[in-house]
């Protein structure tokens, strides 16, 4: 039986990504999510948004370094 996310718990997330966390849209070509899911299902634990944050880091190291 799955838990039922409250209103409360609701609230207490949306006001925690509010206070901690910026939010960046990111638009890809049509078709080219299903490769990104795809892909961070296989590396990340199926989390989009893991996946591309390890690849901006790893860019941005490698970048640094140059």
């Amino acid at each position: 039986m799955g838990s039922k996310y409250t209103e409360a718990q609701k609230k207490a997330s949306q006001k925690y990504m509010a206070n901690n966390l910026d939010e960046i849209k990111l638009r890809v070509p049509k078709g080219e999510k299903e490769v990104i899911k795809a892909h961070a299902e296989k590396y990340d634990g199926g989390s989009v948004n893991a996946f591309i944050q390890r690849a901006i880091a790893e860019t941005m190291e490698r970048d640094n370094t140059k």
